[in-house]
């Protein structure tokens, strides 16, 4: 892929999240096209629900910072710690960011990166809501081209970001460089599990942007792992993620393409 199509694409995925962090009316779900799953903020708890998030974690963050967007529950494979440093890739509105915040305590930190710049705006608006959140910070930037210094972080999460992106395994060599020795990654993140039809792969206006289009098989997502210098690396298809998966796009049958899964490995 050449470089004019990279930028198409990046632009492409930050003019969709321009648009949703822009409409706090209505909102679309990050994994779905202008076609179909448009939901209402009284409706982001019920899909973040079915996502894995517990109601005690749909009730701990500032309103607007659940846009019902993600593919699962990064926070529930963290294992994050009191003083751990975590950073996460596509913060968004910054919802697994204030999650985080409340797992790593006062002597922990919280850095969210996202690429667009009305969503940073919404993370911090959301942010200056409690006095709570000291220990978290949004920056704006490239999940390819961190602003973030070399091994500053302990643990990397992020929910249905990085197929988004054009050159995955820049962001797998990024988040190596940017993690401590002995850091993890604990991602939720769509797959594929079959080839993807020619009129689903091309479709990258209407499907590049709804998490399907951009999407690594797992025997891919693992070679890039390993090529960036990551061990003990796991990818975990769910199967269960079919049910939510099927209503992104209706009528693609993406199900039987794509499902999410559960993402880690460790930095030796």
């Amino acid at each position: 892929m050449n470089q004019i199509s990279k930028d198409q694409i990046r632009q492409n995925v930050r003019t969709r999240y321009k648009e949703i962090a822009l409409q706090p009316a209505e909102i679309e779900s990050c994994c779905a096209p202008s076609s179909s799953c448009s939901v209402s903020p009284a409706n982001y708890g019920d899909v973040s629900a079915k996502l894995g998030y517990s109601n005690e974690e749909l009730s701990d963050v500032p309103g607007g910072a659940n846009l019902g967007l993600g593919c699962g529950n990064p926070q529930a494979i963290a294992e994050l710690q009191p003083g751990e440093a975590v950073l996460d890739l596509g913060s968004g509105g910054g919802f697994d960011c204030f999650l985080a915040s409340r797992q790593v305590g006062e002597t922990g930190r919280v850095i969210g990166v996202d690429m667009t710049p009305e969503m940073v705006s919404r993370a911090r608006a959301n942010a200056a809501k409690s006095s709570d959140f000291s220990n978290t910070e949004f920056r704006l930037g490239e999940i390819e081209h961190l602003p973030v210094s070399d091994q500053a972080v302990d643990v990397i999460i992020s929910n249905c970001v990085i197929n988004l992106s054009p050159d995955k395994q820049q962001v797998f060599d990024e988040s190596f460089r940017v993690l401590r020795s002995g850091g993890r990654l604990a991602i939720s993140d769509i797959v594929t599990t079959a080839e993807l039809p020619a009129e689903i792969k091309n479709d990258m206006d209407a499907l590049y942007s709804g998490c399907i289009s951009g999407a690594s098989s797992v025997d891919e997502v693992k070679a890039m792992l390993i090529q960036s210098g990551f061990t003990d690396v796991v990818v975990e298809p769910k199967d269960e993620s079919k049910s939510f998966i099927k209503d992104w796009v209706p009528g693609s049958k993406a199900e039987q393409y794509i499902v999410s899964a559960v993402i880690k490995a460790v930095k030796p």
